[in-house]
């Protein structure tokens, strides 16, 4: 039985990645997936040449998210969800582009994207011989880990000091078997050109978030500014729009069920080549922990903000991004524990320790590299209850402390000599920091954080003996003085609600910064040794653990012998699948499109299923202009497929097989949650808006016609 289910796990690898549907590739192994059997109708080199204009010039990388350009003025498409962040800071209680959306009706009236950057991939090559020289000789893999990231951090400032737009990356692949170099030109003027209203962008709300049908306008369109020159520049009124030497092309053929999809963009992180250890720690430990914290904090937010139109302004961005980990975090846990994961995983070691066995040679390289592993998650799960809270109070805890801890952190770093800082500790680092706090402010308020440091704080007194947090028994010592007391306190007493006071803690010695006796910044300084002694815990273990899943992959790929992807790590990625709907449960079948009479068909008229009047009104009128489907009779709105995506791809392109944008994707299903760890066939699936639907919503709904003119779109 045990050699009957090796071989099957093996044969279903191989199958999987034959057809495609399997795999976050790199854009240089698409050559090897057999494309044109599926279905291609271009060249492999019209999606990917370093050597001419190709697709890949048409996808960037925006924010957490993906975008595309869709014309030769600098129009870009993503999802609502990836521009809402932009909308929400740009929002105030008497202009809600959140709420009501936004429209420009010409260039001068595009508004800013606050703190939003573009990046457009200009060049990627191989550079491990170069990275690794710097491990010659060096045995122990902290110290090893200390090196690549020394190297790495001097070739990045090597080429991005001779250009001021160019951002450069070097990413680990395969746990370190291979280093890639990655050369960006950086967009960092970006602008609001139309965003629905949320009750279309986010029709649904968290309620369909995660699931299927979907009736939800994921998009929005924004737009790259530069310099006259063409350099990316900041925002200014002199800027002029970018000029893409590649753009995407809207299908005119109608999608249907079976036909090839491919999807470019910049997922974030997988774990499929991860243990059964790193599978239960997960499972038991983090996502159960931060599921409760944040759907507290969510309550929290709700309860503090129901009567507070600017304060749910305030807050919309991080709530959104809690209420979509939430239910993220919780659909992992449901299919691990529903598909019996872990165990899977342990049942899947026992045959890969059965092979490495069979050889001694291959004992002699793997036989204890699973139990290695077991060994460092050890170490950290001695003090894991007392480092998640921290973790907490460092991160989750409100604005002020954040900003109080992240300062002192910093100051302490660069009062070191220059050669002994930990990489990315330089002046330019700071300054980048420092311009970034407008944008924490813009989130900031105060009942909501409050709330969240008294949360914090309790969380900390009740860590049991041998997992408190030394050196914040001050504020628990008194009795008389409650931690709401202390809270209050604080935020009467703290300047930290100050944007330029904050700013200015960041070109602040360590000594000038405690001189300040401000509350947020003691509770900084207190924690600072421990925060230093676990930096050093578990920079050992990540650097221990690295190099031991660089012995594991090895072993996989000894063992399988088959072509592997790299796990995701927010580099360009290639994906494709056919359209196909999938089956939850017995005896229910899932169609692949949902339309314009499944949104008549779930408003309510109460949020999240509150559809705009005007929306039903082109509904029941059946005025669908061209953007009706044959075969539906009706505006299709949303499509699923089995492209291969995770978080980070939101906002990714779709394309047919021609090339052409044929929709956005923006969400996975909640019945393949663990598709982080695993793919699954029968299961997972990419839930895409039809760039249909999006014409529509556009010309008929919004009156922007103008803007399928720009991009070529006959109507």
């Amino acid at each position: 039985m045990k050699k009957y289910v090796l071989s099957l796990l093996i044969s279903l690898l191989i199958a999987t990645i034959s057809f495609a549907q399997e795999g976050m590739w790199l854009l240089n192994q698409i050559d090897d997936l057999n494309l044109k059997e599926k279905g291609l109708q271009i060249e492999t080199s019209d999606i990917y040449n370093p050597e001419k204009p190709s697709l890949y010039n048409a996808i960037l990388q925006l924010g957490g998210g993906s975008a595309s350009f869709v014309s030769s003025e600098g129009l870009i498409i993503t999802n609502h969800h990836v521009a809402f962040g932009a909308l929400q800071r740009a929002s105030s209680a008497e202009s809600d582009y959140l709420t009501n959306g936004f429209l420009a009706r010409n260039r001068s009236d595009e508004i800013q994207a606050p703190g939003y950057e573009a990046r457009l991939l200009l060049e990627m090559k191989d550079v491990t011989d170069e990275v690794l020289k710097a491990t010659k000789n060096l045995t122990d893999p902290t110290k090893k880990d200390r090196a690549i990231n020394e190297k790495m951090a001097k070739m990045t400032e090597a080429i991005e000091k001779k250009k001021g737009d160019v951002d450069v990356r070097i990413a680990e692949m395969y746990n370190g078997k291979q280093y890639i170099q990655f050369v960006y030109k950086v967009f960092k003027d970006i602008r609001i050109v139309y965003a629905p209203p949320g009750s279309i962008g986010k029709y649904g709300g968290d309620i369909d978030n995660w699931m299927w049908p979907r009736h939800t306008g994921d998009f929005s369109f924004l737009r790259v500014y530069v310099s006259p020159d063409g350099d990316g520049a900041e925002y200014s009124t002199d800027n002029v729009p970018y000029k893409p030497i590649v753009w995407l092309k809207v299908a005119t053929d109608d999608l249907k069920n079976k036909d090839l999809t491919f999807i470019m963009g910049y997922p974030g992180a997988t774990t499929r080549y991860r243990t059964s250890n790193s599978a239960a720690w997960n499972l038991n430990y983090n996502y159960p922990f931060s599921v409760k914290n944040f759907s507290e904090i969510i309550n929290i937010m709700d309860d503090l903000t129901e009567n507070d139109p600017e304060g749910k302004i305030k807050v919309a961005g991080l709530r959104a991004g809690l209420a979509n980990a939430q239910k993220n975090f919780q659909g992992k846990v449901d299919g691990m524990t529903n598909t019996n994961y872990v165990q899977k995983k342990l049942d899947f070691e026992e045959e890969f320790m059965d092979w490495v066995n069979s050889d001694p040679e291959t004992k002699a390289k793997y036989g204890n590299v699973l139990k290695d592993i077991k060994a460092q998650y050890a170490i950290i799960n001695k003090t894991r209850e007392r480092d998640d809270v921290l973790g907490l109070l460092q991160g989750l805890s409100g604005t002020q402390l954040g900003i109080a801890d992240m300062a002192y952190g910093i100051a302490m770093e660069m009062e070191k000599p220059k050669n002994e800082r930990r990489p990315g500790y330089d002046e330019d680092a700071v300054q980048q920091t420092i311009d970034a706090l407008q944008y924490q402010y813009m989130g900031y308020f105060e009942p909501v954080d409050k709330a969240m440091m008294i949360r914090a704080l309790k969380m900390v007194n009740e860590l049991p003996a041998g997992q408190r947090i030394e050196g914040l028994e001050y504020i628990f010592d008194d009795p008389s003085i409650t931690i709401e007391d202390f809270v209050e306190n604080a935020y009467n007493t703290s300047k930290l609600n100050d944007l330029e006071f904050s700013k200015s803690l960041f070109v602040m010695s360590p000594d000038e910064i405690v001189a300040l006796n401000d509350p947020f910044i003691e509770i900084a300084v207190n924690i600072y040794p421990l925060t230093e002694k676990n930096r050093e815990v578990y920079e050992s273990f990540a650097a221990n653990v690295t190099e031991l899943r660089k012995q594991y992959i090895d072993a996989l790929y000894e063992w399988q012998g088959s072509n592997m992807y790299p796990d995701a790590n927010s580099t360009m990625r290639f994906t494709a699948g056919p359209v196909k709907g999938y089956s939850p449960t017995d005896a229910v079948w899932y169609k692949p499109f949902t339309t314009l009479n499944g949104v008549v068909q779930k408003n309510t008229g109460i949020e999240p299923f509150d559809a705009p009047a005007k929306l039903l009104e082109l509904a029941y009128e059946k005025d669908y202009g061209n953007w009706v489907d044959p075969e539906l009779n009706d505006v299709p709105v949303a499509f699923l497929h089995q492209c291969d995506i995770t978080g980070g791809n939101s906002g990714s392109p779709v394309m047919n097989a021609k090339g052409e944008l044929i929709g956005v994707a923006f969400d996975g299903n909640y019945e393949a949650m663990i598709s982080d760890w695993q793919y699954d066939y029968e299961l997972q699936r990419t839930i895409s808006v039809d760039i249909r639907y999006v014409m529509f919503i556009t010309e008929k709904f919004a009156n922007a016609g103008f803007i399928l003119d720009e991009m070529g779109v006959a109507r």
